[in-house]
């Protein structure tokens, strides 16, 4: 009877502990073709670098370092971004993770100037103007998104997705895009509509949240070299 007590003990203590970890890692794709060619992405679909691939799976090894495992795992639409997970996944020996596929966690989409050089867009359109469109939170490219379109698109599937497995107790993974993860990334640090355009993320750096009960931080380390 004592032995069927301490073992039942022992399950609601691991199971209070992964509760109380509340583990969500956030981590933008390793470097795509495109970004190596200084090209608007968005929505377009190349694939991871040399070096990307080599991101991602440093990503998997640091991870990997501390001891994190993960119960579930959300990207986008996007290749760069699924094979992100991937690699990653493939350096943590959990291949088999159950990954859900939304384009809800996509890039943001560039309209017009997807597919563009970066260089050549400033001569068209002038310096100014192209850094409205990049830095700005709420001025779209023509046919595409601000950031605060990509905002809305990703705060929600975050909330009714995302959040709740994190709140379980469900070890989460989110391998995503660089304006994607900023929506994430201005709720968790709490950060403003002014604040978080400037805001860079580096691509295959993981971002490790352990959350409170009421969804809000309790700690945050980023996994750089």
């Amino acid at each position: 009877m004592n032995g069927s007590r301490a073992a039942r003990r022992q399950r609601f203590d691991s199971q209070e502990k992964q509760v109380s970890e509340r583990l969500l890692v956030l981590v933008r794709h390793g470097q795509s073709d495109w970004n190596l060619k200084n090209l608007f992405t968005g929505w377009k679909d190349p694939d991871l670098t040399e070096q990307g691939i080599g991101e991602a799976k440093a990503a998997g090894q640091r991870l990997k370092a501390l001891g994190l495992s993960f119960d579930t795992g959300f990207t986008s639409d996007l290749t760069r971004a699924q094979n992100t997970m991937k690699l990653i996944l493939a350096e943590l020996g959990q291949s088999n993770l159950p990954v859900t596929r939304d384009q809800a966690l996509n890039e943001r989409d560039y309209g017009d100037l997807s597919g563009l050089n970066k260089d050549e867009a400033r001569k068209k359109w002038g310096e100014d103007q192209v850094h409205l469109w990049r830095r700005s939170y709420d001025v779209p490219p023509p046919g595409g998104e601000s950031l605060k379109d990509t905002v809305a698109r990703v705060l929600p599937y975050y909330n009714q997705e995302v959040l709740p497995a994190v709140l379980r107790g469900e070890r989460t993974i989110v391998a995503a895009h660089g304006n994607s993860l900023r929506a994430l990334v201005m709720v968790l640090d709490r950060l403003t509509p002014k604040t978080i355009p400037s805001m860079e993320l580096a691509t295959g750096v993981p971002l490790v949240y352990r959350l409170k009960a009421d969804s809000t931080v309790g700690s945050k380390q980023v996994l750089t070299a």
